[in-house]
């Protein structure tokens, strides 16, 4: 059997009054691209906040790699990999700074993180970058540098949280084949949030959550058929603009 990089079960949150996610479970096997597809405010920035230990559940067990991780935090954080959709390197360091401040982190060896990083650089571009301050580069080699960085440590998950907001067509492309190969190359587990339809046709596998729900789960194909049929695009868009009261969820509230 393939061991899970991540399973979570029953979770849920809520701010207040506000209920941004309800019983959603999911698991992710190694080697397998899902994609979570949702719209803005379907409730996906805070599930990918519960994941990273951002906030605690109200209810629900999160495992990732097979460390519990309410009991075994340090263990299961350590197998993860987080690409965010806010810039998060620091601008006026270099490339090369930046990713050594994260092995040093990791505790990873001198060796082992030259290596890892020079082997990086090298499969993205990036090494007449090295020594260049991270404001200096353009939109797409920051992502390559933050993925790059995410990688450094040999994670079981990924975890790409739109990753591909604000980036120009090529450099998105260059992004989702960058993910594609890492999953068929070293069998990493990739969770993509996105509320574009397009790069959720890239994932083997499709989450749709709505309104802090999970609406269907399947390949792209299946997920279309599950809600209502034709491309996947037109049903996503029938599923998320139906009625709150489908969910059950207040008219009045609203997921993150």
């Amino acid at each position: 059997m393939t061991a899970l990089a991540l399973e979570a079960l029953d979770i849920a949150k809520r701010y207040g009054s506000r209920e941004a996610l309800s019983g959603v479970s999911l698991a992710i096997p190694q080697g397998q691209w899902v994609a979570l597809l949702g719209p803005n405010g379907a409730g996906k920035s805070t599930l990918f906040a519960l994941l990273t230990g951002l906030f605690a559940a109200d209810r629900g067990e999160i495992t990732i790699a097979g460390h519990d991780l309410r009991r075994h935090a340090a263990r299961a954080l350590g197998e993860l990999g987080v690409v965010y959709q806010q810039a998060s390197l620091d601008l006026d360091l270099s490339v090369q700074r930046n990713l050594d401040f994260h092995a040093d982190l990791h505790g990873l060896p001198a060796r082992v993180a030259r290596e890892r990083i020079d082997a990086s650089l090298a499969a993205h571009g990036l090494q007449a970058d090295r020594r260049r301050a991270v404001r200096e580069l353009s939109g797409g080699n920051r992502r390559k540098v933050e993925l790059a960085r995410a990688l450094l440590h040999d994670p079981a998950l990924l975890l790409m949280d739109e990753a591909s907001v604000g980036l120009d067509p090529r450099s998105r492309a260059d992004l989702l084949q960058a993910i594609g190969d890492e999953v068929a190359q070293r069998r990493r587990a990739v969770l993509w949030a996105t509320h574009l339809v397009d790069e959720a046709e890239r994932a083997h596998r499709v989450l749709v959550l709505h309104q802090g729900r999970i609406l269907a789960d399947g390949t792209p194909p299946q997920v279309a058929g599950m809600l209502g049929g034709g491309s996947l695009q037109d049903a996503f868009i029938a599923a998320t603009a139906a009625p709150r009261a489908r969910t059950g969820v207040n008219p009045q509230e609203s997921s993150r």
